[in-house]
């Protein structure tokens, strides 16, 4: 039988015990679906899967702002990023909140009625590009009397909802695009309309009820107070970004010294834009396996190939190892779109 998974084969959820076992029961009650292969696919290194749900739960579920205008924002960034496997997923995600014409809309490529929603789509798929986060910086042609342009399509003190759901999916879309088929449903169903309101529909009980914020918290190793970004406005929006920045950073330990350099040296050098197929610009896969996985994990994870996963896997290297060292390039992009932006304080 065909499964959704590419390269790993992950423990059936039934399976599971501890820390992997307490992230799917949080997920059966607040997500609503009790086996997603989002997470299955983490689930052989339960230091990422439990961060990686915090901080989508945190923000996306139980964040402050709008659960539409947080889709939204999210599928902004999955278009961005070229993952229509989560571009399918918030579209029925769009009709469990009840927006169904917008979903269908969305779904037919159109952009939407509603003037606020596009702003909000559309800042979704600005945030690929480092910097684009940010408050505008100061010009030449604004005197320090004229305020500058209001860079969020929402309110302030819904920022750490909506920045949180941006960089989990800027994480989520790379592990999805190189770890798992394109498929949200078999045989594409979801690309039928009755199909994609009936999926929604059967979410939507658990979408509109009210988190509490901060559940997924207790599944963590909290890092230090002083860790969080001063985006979170102290919400657990920020402990869960700083736990998975911390779990997915110790991927680098998989690459020696000078693949390390490589590696990060072009994600920080990176602009945003999708690389050209040809010149191919990575590491020869040959000489260089793992620094090519894990830059094409943070630059173009839906380029990576059985060939690319063949040349770096080794007896050694464990599916816990995999998910490690894709975990580590994804992060690095997101880490280099987080950083790029001016940190301050959201008071809420």
């Amino acid at each position: 039988m065909p499964t959704p998974f590419r390269y790993t084969e992950p423990l059936p959820p039934k399976a599971a015990t501890g820390r992997v076992a307490e992230v799917y029961t949080q997920l059966a009650h607040d997500f609503g679906i009790d086996e997603p292969v989002t997470f299955v696919v983490l689930s052989s290194a339960p230091e990422l899967l439990a961060p990686t749900w915090a901080l989508m739960r945190e923000s996306l579920i139980a964040g402050p702002g709008s659960r539409t205008g947080k889709e939204l924002a999210a599928l902004g960034v999955s278009l961005a990023n070229k993952c229509p496997f989560c571009v399918d997923a918030h579209t029925v995600l769009l009709h469990a909140t009840g927006d169904h014409a917008l979903a269908e809309r969305l779904a037919r490529g159109e952009r939407p009625e509603n003037e606020e929603h596009a702003r909000v789509l559309d800042w979704g798929k600005r945030t690929r590009v480092p910097g684009a986060l940010g408050p505008a910086p100061f010009t030449p042609a604004r005197t320090a009397d004229t305020p500058a342009p209001d860079p969020y399509p929402f309110p302030h003190d819904h920022a750490p909802g909506y920045l949180g759901t941006a960089l989990a999916f800027h994480f989520i879309n790379r592990v999805v695009s190189a770890l798992l088929t394109e498929n949200l449903l078999p045989g594409n169903a979801q690309r039928f309309r009755p199909v994609r309101s009936l999926a929604g529909r059967t979410l939507a009980r658990t979408v509109r009820r009210r988190a509490r914020p901060g559940a997924a918290l207790a599944l963590l190793d909290l890092p230090d107070p002083g860790e969080s970004p001063a985006w979170a406005g102290g919400t657990a929006v920020g402990p869960a970004y700083a736990a998975l920045l911390r779990a997915a950073m110790d991927g680098a330990g998989l690459l020696d010294a000078d693949d390390q350099d490589l590696v990060e040296a072009a994600v920080m050098d990176w602009d945003g834009s999708h690389p050209p197929l040809a010149p191919d610009t990575f590491p020869d896969r040959n000489e260089r396996p793992g620094a090519r996985l894990a830059l094409l994990a943070a630059l173009a994870p839906y380029r990576i190939t059985d060939a690319d996963v063949a040349a770096w896997r080794r007896p050694e290297h464990t599916d816990h190892c995999l998910v490690h060292l894709v975990a580590y390039g994804a992060f690095l992009a997101v880490d280099r779109i987080e950083s790029a932006f001016t940190h301050h304080p959201v008071r809420i």
